[in-house]
């Protein structure tokens, strides 16, 4: 691992915990050439996993754009960042445990959905108006009389 102030690549690692919210393995480490300490995140490689769109299109799942939609959908509602969190990491480890690099975005909103209405039923219905993308007020209404 090299150091971040003086590029050295020998450290000595003094302290190592797991980091639960990210999966990830923090470590302090001392360099070994100029004696600063910096930290590392050691975390396990996956495999890409693609999101098949509507249109037929493949593209790389992206954690942090789930993240943002989910936060969109929660914009002034009781839901806290940690709740967040845990939703994208949930559906994260939903997505790898399938064994498949590939899942339909259909699919992905609804895991979304199902973990909103759990959580809060106006960020569910949110999230919904924009991932079904109703085209009319008939639609929209089926939706809630189904809640």
């Amino acid at each position: 691992m090299k150091c971040i102030y003086c590029g050295a690549e020998e450290s000595k690692v003094l302290d190592s915990r797991n980091s639960e919210e990210t999966n990830a393995i923090r470590r302090r480490r001392e360099c070994l050439v100029c004696g600063r300490r910096f930290t590392t995140y050691e975390t396990i490689e996956t495999t890409p996993i693609l999101v098949i769109k509507n249109d037929g299109s493949r593209q790389s799942f992206d954690a942090e754009k789930l993240k943002r939609g989910i936060i969109k959908a929660c914009e002034k509602r009781p839901v806290s960042m940690s709740q967040i969190e845990n939703i994208v990491s949930t559906i994260e480890k939903q997505i790898q445990n399938k064994l498949t690099q590939e899942i339909r975005s259909a699919q992905l909103g609804e895991m979304v959905m199902d973990a909103l209405k759990a959580i809060d039923e106006v960020a569910y219905v949110r999230f919904a108006s924009v991932y079904r993308q109703f085209k009319d007020l008939e639609s929209f209404k089926k939706l809630l009389e189904n809640m």
